[in-house]
């Protein structure tokens, strides 16, 4: 019996998605412990979950209870915290599940996805997964959207699904409502990704969340990873037109937010100025580390409105840098593809984080 012939083709010929692996798995592979790596590759919230998250999980009675499959309570305190109404509004197992929930209702195999590197490259592994084709329009060098090249790669295709990141992971660059108002005029939907948000706010920005309910075409999605430190419990929401809703809640997995991650969530927003604190102080730190590294005239930093900054690595190899940095305990992302040849990524942390990330670079020497 030919077992290959049981996996599907395309699955079979896909590329694994490669993701971030936690402390544990770092000690280990290290030799470190925990509190001995500083750890700057994923763009986590240093500062954890906020007292009262961690207070209410602490109280939590209903653990063996399975959880709400709508999710109402979550959902309604999202409506008083977006001014969404909870009637537009999903939470799921992390972003990441709500992009694949709405992949697989607009998708049939073979259909279009316009996407925009570099970019988040779950944007490419959930349109594989759900036997979409990958259209990439690439970002210009400065990481602009190529509008006009987005438009021609929307109606040449016939595409489905428009995937835009604002701020954009990994350069942190945002999308003004010019061109947002623009791309919306396409006849495709768009799924726009605001995890990053909180930081840009601090910057002027504002999100989008309210406009999906009034757009019909439009799709945005947060998530409770970057500004509630809830990145480990996987908890994310989205705002969405009426008539994709239902189709949704059809496919979604009836228990996907458990009970942990709902009290948390809740928690978390009623500790938003604690939230708020937290992510400006991170953004604050995040000012502070391309001061610092200015000293290293072979690193270039990209303008970043979120929690972490690229820089691309001038005269020397950066996957080099990125091993060195690790032996000294110190984590960073290391990218070498198209529009990202030999940069890294830094995530903003602590005020310790960065001296100490000042200090392995200084000790790497020139």
């Amino acid at each position: 019996m030919d077992l290959d012939n049981f996996v599907r083709p395309d699955v079979a010929a896909m590329e694994a998605y490669t993701p971030i692996v936690p402390f544990e798995v770092l000690s280990r592979r290290l030799g470190r412990a925990p509190d001995e790596i500083t750890k700057l590759d994923a763009n986590e919230n240093p500062y954890g979950p906020s007292p009262r998250a961690l207070a209410a999980l602490g109280a939590g009675k209903y653990y063996h209870i399975y959880p709400d499959p709508e999710a109402l309570e979550l959902r309604e305190a999202l409506g008083a915290y977006t001014a969404v109404s909870p009637a537009h509004l999903m939470a799921g197992m992390g972003a990441d599940e709500l992009i694949d929930l709405v992949l697989r209702v607009v998708l049939a195999p073979g259909d279009v996805v316009v996407d925009c590197p570099p970019s988040f490259g779950m944007y490419p592994f959930s349109t594989a997964v759900n036997s979409g084709q990958y259209v990439p329009v690439r970002r210009r060098a400065d990481f602009s959207l190529d509008v006009d090249g987005i438009e021609t790669a929307v109606h040449a295709h016939k595409a489905k699904v428009l995937i835009l990141c604002s701020p954009n992971n990994p350069d942190g660059s945002t999308i003004d409502d010019d061109t947002l108002r623009r791309l919306l005029k396409l006849p495709v939907l768009v799924l726009l990704d605001e995890a990053y948000a909180d930081f840009a706010e601090l910057d002027g920005y504002r999100s989008h969340l309210d406009w999906a309910p009034e757009v019909e075409n439009l799709a945005v999605l947060r998530t409770f990873s970057k500004l509630a430190g809830l990145a480990g419990l996987r908890v994310g929401y989205g705002a969405f037109p009426e008539w994709l809703l239902p189709h949704m809640w059809k496919i979604k997995q009836p228990y996907n937010i458990n009970v942990a991650a709902s009290l948390a969530a809740l928690a978390s927003l009623e500790d938003t100025t604690w939230l708020r604190e937290k992510v400006g102080l991170i953004v604050q730190e995040r000012k502070r580390m391309v001061a610092e590294l200015a000293r290293f005239a072979w690193l270039q930093p990209y303008p970043s409105q979120s929690n972490f900054v690229l820089f691309r690595v001038l005269e020397r190899d950066a996957r080099q840098l990125k091993l060195a940095l690790e032996q000294q305990g110190v984590l960073v992302r290391y990218f070498n593809k198209p529009g990202l040849d030999n940069c890294i990524r830094i995530s903003a942390g602590r005020p310790s984080d960065t001296d100490r990330l000042v200090a392995a670079l200084v000790e790497i020497g020139d």
